[in-house]
């Protein structure tokens, strides 16, 4: 099986998305990614530090 990195779940929003969403939208969006946070990290049994992370993510061209 391939390794899971956090952009396989993630939900990206432009920034004009973003600001166009709600309180409640926002919420939602934050409370989502904390689950699926915590989901790779559980498949990773509890170690954080083998969850990969793309060059993008990292802001790495």
């Amino acid at each position: 099986m391939d390794s899971l990195v956090f952009e396989d779940v993630a939900v990206n929003f432009t920034w004009e998305e973003w600001v166009s969403l709600d309180s409640s939208q926002k919420k939602l969006y934050r409370d989502v990614m904390l689950e699926n946070f915590r989901n790779i990290v559980s498949k990773q049994n509890g170690n954080i530090m083998a969850l990969k992370v793309s060059p993008e993510t990292r802001g790495v061209n």
